[in-house]
């Protein structure tokens, strides 16, 4: 384990985990908001956002699967060191961590069971970029409609047609956080017209 495995976590862990876990559960309520969300830095190719919303949100009794490069020894170091939480398979995943390729298809992570909706994956999907473009967001937490670029349609739409099971995820960007709860339903711009 070296330096870099060591370091990274919050400066000041209660007021910086307060903070993350609030924009954490604003991302959610509000889908299609864009929240700056930082304090935790894990290894490369880890953004600020995903780093701080796992360091907030895991612990040794969650489960993490790392997708494609997100799964380096540095990161697993990271996350044995910071949480604590045990590296496993998508179909044992509470959170998983990677790019949207590396995570497809996501019919590989669990969504619950009708009696437990609950123990389900939670996707951290890392993005380029954020923006309130792309795809029409609506549902609960929405006035009429938000917009949010998001990097495939039918795997969403999917997914909200299983509510009350289904996957949540978070969208990162350098500390810029955005959340999809399986509640919304998504459409091309041009469908809703």
């Amino acid at each position: 384990m070296d330096m870099q495995s060591l370091s990274g976590g919050f400066t000041n862990p209660p007021q910086d985990s307060s903070r993350a876990f609030r924009a954490a559960l604003e991302t959610l309520a509000r889908p299609g908001t864009i929240h700056d969300i930082s304090g935790a830095k894990a290894p490369a190719p880890v953004s600020e956002a995903a780093a701080t919303l796992i360091l907030t949100l895991c612990d040794p009794e969650t489960p993490i699967y790392l997708a494609g490069a997100h799964d380096t020894q540095d990161i697993r170091d990271w996350v044995a060191f910071h949480i604590g939480a045990p590296i496993v398979g998508p179909e044992r995943a509470m959170f998983a961590l990677g790019i949207w390729e590396a995570l497809s298809p996501i019919t590989a992570f669990p969504i619950g069971t009708p009696e437990y909706p609950d123990r389900s994956t939670t996707v951290i999907v890392e993005m380029e970029a954020l923006r309130q473009d792309g795809m029409r967001l609506s549902g609960p937490g929405i006035k009429d409609s938000a917009l949010l670029a998001l990097p495939d349609l039918a795997p969403f739409q999917m997914n909200a047609g299983l509510f009350p099971l289904g996957l949540d995820f978070y969208f990162t960007a350098g500390t810029r956080l955005a959340g999809l709860p399986r509640t919304t339903r998504v459409s091309d711009l041009m469908e809703a017209n």
